[in-house]
């Protein structure tokens, strides 16, 4: 059996994945990294993008996050989210419906902080899209 390590996806609501498993791959701030059992102690801010899952050397599930942190130690990883979509539930429908909400916040938005916020959300609702798009 191959060598793991222990994978946490955690949203604000939930333990949303727990399992042993052989690489993920994590969209890092500064680029999407992998994460292999023995790795280097690390800790990331995330953008918005996938997290690949690996167990016998396939992706075996996808989720598209929004942003969060991941900490990594030589055994487990922890990927705080903002939010995760798995990747069966991301459709362009879906992704459409997050811009216009982004969109109308952005219109919304009483000051500079909420405003802030909204773009931000705008962001991760347009690579939302795309990815959405990619996938079909």
């Amino acid at each position: 059996m191959a060598d793991t390590l222990k994978l946490e996806l955690v949203s604000p609501e939930r333990l949303l994945l727990s399992a042993q498993v052989e690489m993920v791959l994590v969209p890092g701030a500064e680029g999407v990294f992998g994460v292999l059992p023995r790795h280097a102690p690390t800790l990331s801010t995330l953008r918005p993008g996938f997290v690949d899952v690996y167990q016998g050397s396939a992706v075996k599930e996808r989720f598209f996050v929004t942003g969060g942190f991941a900490e990594v130690t030589p055994s487990t990883c922890t990927v705080l989210v903002d939010e995760a979509i798995p990747q069966a539930a991301l459709t362009a429908a879906f992704a459409a419906e997050r811009v216009a909400w982004a969109k109308s916040q952005i219109e919304q938005a009483a000051g500079d902080d909420d405003r802030r916020k909204a773009q931000d959300a705008l962001g991760a609702a347009e690579m939302m899209a795309e990815a959405s798009a990619g996938l079909h």
